[in-house]
C-alpha cells in the first residue's frame, strides 16, 4: 500500500504540532515547578525525562530531514512513522501519567500555603504570648517592689511605733518635769519677791547685812524642810484617801452593825422590863407577830390579783399592744428598741437585769412602766436613796425598839409572790421591779448580795428543790423568826441610771450581769400627744410567758451564733476586755429568745447586733481610743455585718468624740 508524501507530510505536521504542544506544556508546567518553594524530586524526574525526550524530539526532526532527502525510502519512512505514532502513543500514556502528578504537585502547594498560613497564626500567637509575658514579668517586677515597699513601710511603722511609745514616755516625764517646773517657778517667783524685799533692806540698812543673811538661811533651810513635810503631807494623804476609798464599804457595815447592837440592846432591855413585871405577878404585853407587816401585800400586788386574765396567747399581739399602749400615751420608741427590752425580760435566768441608763429625759422610766402595763405585768417602782448602802435599805430591817420587821415594797411583793415559802402566795402572775435611778448610790452596797442571789437561781422548773434554791434565798435579819424569800423567776428587774455628776459608775459586776440599754440625745425633740385612750388591765399568765421564753435557735442558726459568740470574744481580747462563759451563753440566750416580727428577715443578726451595744460596749469604758483604733473599726465592721449601720456609726462618733477630749472611750448610746 503506498501512501501519498501529501498525507505523510500531514501526519508529520500533526505530530510535529503534537510535539510542540507537548514541548510547550512540559515548558510551562517546568516554570511552574521552578516557581514552587524548593526543587521536588519527582519534578526533577520529570524535567530530566522531558528533557532526554526534547532531546529524542531533536533527533527526530534529524531524522525527519533525513527522510525527507529519501522519499524513495518510502517503506522506511512508513516504519518510522509507525515508530513515531508509537512513540507519540508513549508520549499521550507518559503525558496521562504525569497528570496525576500534577495532582499530586498541586495538592502538595495546598499543603505549602495551608503551611505557611498556620506558620504566620503561630507566629501571631506567639507574638500576643510574648507580649503577655512581658506584661507578667512586669506586674511580677512591681509587685516585688510593693512587697519590698510593704516590708520597708510594715518596718517604718514597726519603729514609728516604738519612737511614739518613746514619746509618749518623754511627754509624761515632760509633763512631770513642767509641772516641778512650775512648783520651781512659784518657789523662785517668791524667793525674788523676798530677795527684793532683802536687796532693799540691804541697801537701807548696810549694817544688818549678818543679820538678814542669816535669817535668809534659816528661811531657805526652814523652806526646804517645810517642801519634805508638804511632799511627805502629800503621800499620807493619798494613802488615807486609797483606805479611806477601801474600808467606805466596812465603815457602812459598821455603822449598820452599831445601829443593830443600840436597837438590839434597846429591845433586850425591853424585854428584862416586861419579865421583871411578870415576875411581880402581872401578865406582862402581848406577843406581836414580828412578820405583821411583811405579810400585807402592797398595793400594787393587790391590783395584780384583781386583774383579769390576759386574752393574748401571741407574743406578736402581746408586743402590738403594748405599741398601742405607748401610742395612747404619745410615747415615741422605735420596735427594735420595744423587741430590745422585751427579749431582755425574757432571759432574766440568764441576764438578771436590763439597765436603762442615759441622760435625764428620754423616757427611760416611762419605757419599762408602759411595757409591764400594756404586757399585763405588775410594776413596782423603787426609788433609790443616796443614802443607801446596805441590803437592809432594798428589803427593810428589823426595830428591836418595836420588836417587829419593818419590810419595804419590795420585801412585801416578794413575800405574795413567794410560791416556795409563801402558801398563800399569788399564783399565775409576773412582777415587774424598777430600781429608779439605781445609780445615785453605790449599787454595789445594797444590791451586790442580792444580784448574787439572782445569779444562784436554779434553773426553771426546778425551783421546788430546796437544796438547789437554797443559795438564792435571802434571809431577812428577824430575832426569833426564822424569814426566808426566794426570788423567783416571776420577777423580773429592771434598773434606771442618770449620766450627772451627782451619780456613780455601775461596777463591772452589775455590767457583766444585766443588758444595758442607753439611750441616747435625741436629735430632734418629739412632740407629746396624750391621746388618753386606756386599756383595761389584764394580767398575763405566767405560763404564756414561760412559753415565749422557751423559743431556741434552729441548728443552723445556733452553729452560726457559737462561731459570731467566739468572734466577738477574740475581739474583746485584743480591747483587753475579755469575758467568760457566764455571758457567752447570755449572749445566746438572747438571740434564741428573739421574738419574730414583720419586716426583720434575719432575727440572729439584729439580735447579735442588739448584744454588741448592751453587753460588749459599756465594757469598753476608759479604753484608750488611740492604742485600739484598729479594734473600733473591727467593731464597726461587725456590727455593719450584722446589718446596724446606725449602731456603727454611733460607735464611730462615740471614739470620734473621745479622740477629741479625754482620749477614753465613753459609749454615748445610738439614736434609732
Amino acid at each position: 500500500m503506498t501512501i501519498s508524501p501529501m498525507l505523510l507530510f500531514g501526519a508529520l505536521a500533526i505530530s510535529l504540532t503534537v510535539l510542540s504542544f507537548v514541548t510547550l506544556f512540559l515548558a510551562t508546567r517546568h516554570d511552574k515547578a521552578v516557581a514552587l518553594a524548593g526543587p521536588i524530586e519527582e519534578e526533577r524526574a520529570v524535567t530530566a525525562r522531558i528533557a532526554e525526550k526534547r532531546k529524542t524530539l531533536d533527533d527526530l526532526e534529524d531524522e525527519l530531514k533525513k527522510r525527507r532527502e529519501a522519499l524513495a525510502h518510502l517503506a522506511d519512512v512508513q516504519a518510522e512513522v509507525d515508530a513515531l505514532v508509537s512513540k507519540l502513543a508513549e508520549l499521550q500514556t507518559e503525558w496521562n501519567q504525569l497528570e496525576a502528578r500534577r495532582a499530586e504537585v498541586s495538592a502538595l502547594r495546598n499543603e505549602t500555603e495551608a503551611a505557611r498560613t498556620d506558620k504566620l497564626a503561630v507566629d501571631a500567637e506567639l507574638a500576643s504570648a510574648r507580649a503577655d509575658l512581658d506584661e507578667v514579668r512586669t506586674r511580677l517586677s512591681k509587685a516585688e517592689d510593693l512587697v519590698q515597699r510593704i516590708e520597708a513601710l510594715t518596718s517604718e511603722a514597726e519603729a514609728l511605733s516604738a519612737h511614739v511609745e518613746a514619746l509618749r514616755e518623754e511627754r509624761r516625764s515632760l509633763e512631770e518635769a513642767a509641772t516641778r517646773v512650775a512648783a520651781l517657778r512659784k518657789d523662785a517667783e517668791q524667793l525674788e519677791q523676798e530677795l527684793g524685799a532683802l536687796q532693799g533692806k540691804i541697801a537701807a540698812k548696810t549694817s544688818e547685812l549678818n543679820e538678814t543673811e542669816d535669817r535668809l538661811t534659816a528661811t531657805r533651810a526652814a523652806q526646804t524642810d517645810a517642801r519634805q513635810d508638804l511632799d511627805r503631807l502629800n503621800a499620807e494623804v493619798a494613802a488615807v484617801r486609797q483606805r479611806l476609798s477601801d474600808t467606805e464599804l466596812e465603815q457602812a457595815k459598821f455603822r449598820e452593825h452599831l445601829a443593830m447592837l443600840e436597837a438590839r440592846k434597846a429591845s433586850l432591855e425591853r424585854d428584862i422590863e416586861r419579865t421583871k413585871g411578870i415576875a411581880a405577878g402581872g401578865t406582862g404585853e402581848a406577843e406581836e407577830d414580828p412578820l405583821r407587816e411583811l405579810k400585807q401585800a402592797p398595793q400594787v400586788v393587790q391590783r395584780l390579783i384583781e386583774w383579769r386574765p390576759s386574752s393574748i396567747a401571741s407574743e406578736i399581739d402581746a408586743l402590738k399592744r403594748v405599741r398601742q399602749r405607748f401610742e395612747a400615751f404619745g410615747l415615741q420608741y422605735p420596735d427594735r428598741t420595744l423587741r430590745a427590752f422585751h427579749t431582755a425580760m425574757k432571759v432574766n435566768d440568764t441576764t438578771q437585769m436590763t439597765v436603762l441608763a442615759g441622760i435625764s429625759g428620754t423616757g427611760k422610766s416611762q419605757l419599762p412602766r408602759q411595757y409591764a402595763a400594756g404586757m399585763g405585768i405588775g410594776f413596782l417602782q423603787v426609788p433609790v436613796q443616796p443614802r443607801w448602802d446596805s441590803p437592809q435599805d432594798l428589803m427593810g430591817f428589823y426595830n428591836y425598839i418595836e420588836g417587829r420587821f419593818r419590810p419595804t415594797d419590795l420585801a412585801r411583793a416578794m413575800f405574795a409572790l413567794d410560791e416556795q415559802n409563801n402558801r398563800e402566795a399569788v399564783k399565775d402572775r409576773l412582777l415587774m421591779v424598777l430600781l429608779d435611778e439605781m445609780n445615785l448610790a453605790r449599787v454595789e452596797y445594797y444590791f451586790s448580795d442580792f444580784l448574787s442571789r439572782l445569779e444562784s437561781r436554779p434553773a426553771r422548773g426546778r425551783e421546788s428543790d430546796q437544796t438547789l434554791r437554797k443559795d438564792a434565798e435571802i434571809e431577812l435579819e428577824i430575832p426569833k423568826a426564822q424569814m426566808r424569800l426566794f426570788p423567783g423567776y416571776n420577777l423580773l428587774f429592771a434598773g434606771t441610771m442618770n449620766e450627772d455628776e451627782s451619780t456613780q459608775s455601775l461596777s463591772d459586776k452589775v455590767v457583766d450581769r444585766a443588758n444595758v440599754m442607753r439611750f441616747g440625745a435625741p436629735k430632734t425633740i418629739a412632740k407629746t400627744a396624750v391621746e388618753g385612750a386606756d386599756q383595761t388591765p389584764e394580767a398575763l399568765s405566767r405560763s404564756t410567758w414561760a412559753r415565749w421564753c422557751g423559743r431556741g435557735l434552729h441548728a443552723s442558726d445556733q452553729s452560726r451564733a457559737e462561731v459570731q459568740v467566739n468572734e466577738m470574744l477574740t475581739l474583746m481580747q485584743d480591747f483587753g476586755k475579755p469575758f467568760g462563759h457566764r455571758l457567752g451563753r447570755a449572749i445566746l440566750a438572747y438571740a434564741g429568745a428573739y421574738p419574730e416580727a414583720e419586716g426583720v428577715a434575719d432575727r440572729l443578726s439584729v439580735a447579735l447586733a442588739d448584744q454588741i451595744e448592751m453587753r460588749l460596749l459599756p465594757k469598753l469604758r476608759g479604753v484608750e481610743v488611740e492604742d485600739r483604733s484598729q479594734q473600733f473599726d473591727q467593731l464597726r465592721r461587725k456590727a455593719s455585718e450584722f446589718g446596724d449601720e446606725k449602731l456603727a456609726e454611733a460607735i464611730g462618733q462615740s471614739v470620734e468624740a473621745a479622740s477629741t477630749t479625754t482620749g477614753q472611750f465613753v459609749w454615748k448610746g445610738v439614736v434609732r
